[in-house]
């Protein structure tokens, strides 16, 4: 009967169906990668702790978040290291060094990765978010972390005006994660 379904005809002919499974593999093979450049920059990366400030805002999908406002967030436009002057999200870098207290401070921003500097000294990857005459706001994709259930209020209340110490792991390449957020 035509236009009736055969369960003996493939959906798909031989040709076609090698593209699917290719398809597939690259999906499956871009998970994988993204798993495993989560874990390596714990395992490669460089630990160092900023200062921040929290905020705390609730996600209706996902939950309690505390918004994290470093220090190393608005930085002097002095500190700029670039023969053109920055541009609202180009990438830059910050170069760390640390401070008696054990946080780093920021000492310059770079638009490219500096390729030579202090062994005591870090690198944070970030976006200019804005551009006044005299700082530079920078987001470096750390600014938002989820808590569980209840506590992003508790913790905003218990630290008061006192600031957070957050141990963020930077990666050689580049990429960076939070990996715990303590009362100073």
């Amino acid at each position: 009967m035509p236009g009736f379904f055969d369960p003996r005809t493939p959906l798909l002919p031989k040709p076609h169906r090698r593209g699917l499974q290719l398809a597939v593999a690259a999906q499956v093979a871009f998970l994988l990668l993204v798993a495993v450049a989560g874990y390596a920059v714990g395992h490669f990366g460089r630990t160092i702790a900023l200062r921040t400030m929290p905020v705390d805002p609730r996600d209706l999908l996902y939950g309690d978040y505390v918004v994290l406002n470093f220090t190393i967030s608005q930085l002097d436009v002095k500190q700029w290291r670039g023969a053109q002057p920055p541009r609202v999200h180009q990438p830059v870098y910050v170069e760390l060094r640390p401070t008696p207290d054990g946080s780093y401070a920021a000492v310059a921003i770079y638009p490219e990765n500096p390729p030579h500097i202090p062994a005591s000294h870090a690198v944070l990857r970030g976006w200019v978010q804005s551009n006044w005459r005299t700082a530079l706001r920078i987001r470096y994709g750390l600014e938002r972390y989820y808590v569980p259930e209840g506590t992003g209020a508790r913790l905003e209340r218990r630290t008061g005006s006192r600031p957070l110490l957050v141990r963020v792991n930077i990666a050689p390449w580049g990429q960076s994660r939070i990996t715990e957020v303590a009362e100073r």
